[in-house]
């Protein structure tokens, strides 16, 4: 399979995940790299009007793990670990994650993510360990 089959196959898979039916998100996935696209909806504001906190997070925690699953071309991974700073809130407009795998050993990978606004200002940054899970990829996941 080619790099770029097993990037669109990712994208299809974070499409088909029910989670995008509550945050809907697009997904671009490349050698090593991610980027998440969310259109804010007031249906995301906390009680100050602003973006909460869970939209970030799904956000950069999928920029970040795309990034880190465009290594993996056989098994589903899981996320171990993953922290989150935030900078600046959001209110309205679009928020874009950036993700990159930054290293790769026989068991873990981590990866990082920005977190922009409309503006192009970073409001929150993101880091993640992830591994390999038991789970192969396939289309009964949404793998296809």
């Amino acid at each position: 399979m080619s790099n770029s089959e097993h990037f669109r196959k990712l994208e299809r898979m974070s499409a088909a995940e029910p989670m995008n039916g509550t945050i809907p998100a697009s997904m671009k996935v490349g050698d090593g790299t991610a980027e998440v696209v969310v259109q804010v909806r007031p249906e995301f504001h906390h009680c100050a009007r602003a973006v909460h906190g869970a939209v970030y997070f799904k956000a950069l925690d999928d920029a970040a793990y795309f990034a880190a699953s465009s290594a993996i071309e056989d098994m589903l991974l899981v996320t171990v670990s993953f922290t989150v700073y935030f900078t600046r809130p959001v209110s309205q407009g679009e928020m874009k994650a950036r993700g990159r795998l930054v290293h790769q050993s026989r068991r873990l990978l981590v990866a990082e993510a920005e977190l922009l606004d409309s503006a192009g200002r970073i409001v929150a940054r993101g880091s993640g360990t992830f591994m390999e899970s038991r789970t192969p990829l396939s289309p009964q996941i949404g793998y296809c």
